[in-house]
């Protein structure tokens, strides 16, 4: 456990990813399986603990110190794990107690009942120094936001094996913790991994963000195909048959979780040996319906018979990976699309349907694409379109985000001005700053008093400077708290305003305002703007009946 804290201390602390690459690397060299294996499963997220909570750690340090001195710290530090490891009281002539192994440490934590946790974990807790008691409660609670990202963890196998991330991302998803076969494979001691599994997770292709000015101006417009981006989620639908002759079928996310439970209609229609990528919508009597709708049926363990009905989803195609054991992702982007078009004939099934090219062959009738898809489809498809996508020809289907094959060049977003109304600490660094914003637009009460009524909340889109003046305006502003929040004084004359950006609008009854934005963000800083020329709330809904019908 001292090794895992002391790795993490030093992560937390390291802005560099290189750095933060080769101290992964020399951790991987000096930890011993499984504690290694641990370590990297908290790292990219494969660890959890479904009895150990944040709520318990609070209710144990409220047991040990005053429970308002502890919200008031936490108020001040802005991180849980943090303010718990700091506040712990110990002995100061005592001496540390016994650390546990890491590998003790989870698999307690995954075979302990509730009742048994709460001793377990304060018995950790006095036995370890701040660092260990910081890296403990980090682990528990998950979101360890130390700067290391999946993606960076698995770059750190490969170069302790001396092979590609890529390698790696192959085979990780048929891997479970603490990945000893994989790290015999990275130790020279055995060969790859090996999995039976007939629906595997194929590791998924990226694109780029595509830089108006520099690229267009140097990329030739005909070697991409255009696609729609659609406004649902990237998924992948993979089916197979295994040892026994049953049927398997799988619906993922692009990160690999597998959602098969909650999108029963889909994956009921994979009956073929196939592996798909492409956009999981709701189309409802023909018709996209908007985002909001495929919400509904997210990040839930099952859907019941009212929800399938209300809300049918399918998916358009965009690219076929394998296809009756043939691996085509070696295949350039144009051949794979034939076979995808070929599979999707014998396929016949209305719920499972091509993403049809975009028509044009120049820079300027891409960008008009882009500016107006309405005047290539139907007019709910084109409201269901938030950009378009870009792939070269000759590209095979590598994992990750390989430089100059695939870009995404989505659609202008929205803009409105609105007012900062309550502001909170962020995470890791911006635990000392008021980084989270709610902010709102103006409208008229039923008494006929102008208010502001939030309509949405951003934590990006500003730089670090920006972040330290907008933190001094919270401080020197704020009227009142709520636990860690703060209320930012915001009337017709005091307050600061916001450009905010977003991707579009949905209809929300659980928002006071009846609105919900899609990935909003602060897009400048209107020190110039007093708040009484904000942005009203009509405006937002002439924008979301233009958009929604």
């Amino acid at each position: 456990m001292l090794q895992f804290a002391e790795l993490l201390d030093r992560l937390s602390l390291e802005p560099r990813r290189l750095a933060k690459e080769a101290l992964l690397v020399r951790y991987l060299k000096q930890a011993s399986d499984p504690d290694r294996g641990y370590a990297m499963a908290a790292l990219t997220g494969d660890l959890s603990f479904k009895n150990a909570k944040p709520a318990l750690l609070r209710a144990l340090i409220s047991e040990r110190t005053d429970p308002r001195l502890f919200e008031l710290s936490y108020d001040f530090v802005g991180d849980l794990s943090e303010t718990i490891a700091l506040m712990w009281p110990t002995d100061p002539d005592g001496e540390v107690g016994y650390a546990p192994a890491l590998k003790e440490v989870v698999e307690a934590l995954e075979t302990a009942t509730r009742s048994d946790l709460p001793g377990l974990i304060a018995g950790w807790l006095d036995a370890l120094d701040e660092t260990g008691r910081w890296a403990l409660l980090k682990l528990i609670a998950g979101g360890l936001r130390v700067g290391v990202s999946a993606r960076l963890a698995k770059t750190a196998i490969a170069r302790l094996g001396g092979f590609q991330p890529d390698d790696v991302e192959e085979v990780w998803h048929g891997l479970t913790p603490p990945y000893v076969a994989l790290f015999e494979w990275a130790e020279g001691r055995a060969g790859p991994p090996q999995t039976q599994d007939p629906a595997p997770f194929r590791p998924v292709m990226l694109a780029h963000p595509l830089d108006e000015e520099k690229d267009i101006a140097t990329l030739e417009a005909d070697t991409f195909a255009v696609e729609w981006k659609w406004d649902g989620i990237r998924v992948q639908a993979a089916s197979g048959v295994d040892e026994d002759g049953q049927r398997v079928a799988r619906l993922y996310s692009r990160t690999g979780d597998d959602i098969s439970r909650a999108f029963p209609d889909v994956v009921e229609r994979l009956s073929f040996n196939a592996a798909l990528d492409g956009e999981l919508l709701v189309i409802k009597d023909g018709l996209v319906r908007p985002f909001s709708d495929l919400q509904k049926r997210l990040n839930r363990k099952t859907a019941g018979p009212k929800l399938l009905k209300e809300y049918p989803a399918a998916i358009r195609a965009y690219d076929l990976l394998s296809w009756n054991g043939e691996d085509l992702r070696p295949l350039p982007f144009i051949e794979r699309r034939g076979h995808l078009e070929a599979f999707l004939r014998e396929l016949n099934d209305p719920k499972i349907e091509l993403s049809p090219f975009v028509c044009v062959t120049s820079w300027d009738e891409i960008a008009g694409a882009r500016r107006s898809p309405e005047s290539h489809l139907a007019r709910d498809d084109a409201v269901a379109v938030e950009g378009l996508m870009l792939k070269r020809r000759d590209a095979p289907y590598v994992p990750g985000r390989p430089k100059g094959q695939w870009f995404k060049w989505k659609r202008q977003p929205h803009l409105i001005d609105a007012v900062l109304m309550y502001a909170q600490r962020g995470h890791g660094k911006r635990s000392s700053f008021y980084s989270d914003y709610t902010f709102g637009v103006w409208r008229q009460n039923d008494g006929g008093h102008e208010e502001l009524v939030p309509v949405g909340k951003a934590y990006f889109g500003f730089t670090d400077e920006e972040l330290k003046e907008i933190d001094r305006f919270v401080r020197n502003n704020t009227v009142n708290r709520f636990g860690p929040v703060r209320e930012v004084k915001h009337d017709q004359v005091t307050g600061l305003v916001f450009e905010v950006a977003f991707e579009g609008l949905n209809r929300s009854p659980r928002h006071k305002s009846g609105l919900a934005m899609r990935f909003p963000r602060i897009s400048r800083i209107r020190w110039d703007k007093p708040p009484s020329q904000a942005d009203r709330i009509e405006s937002l809904k002439v924008l979301l009946n233009a958009t929604v019908a």
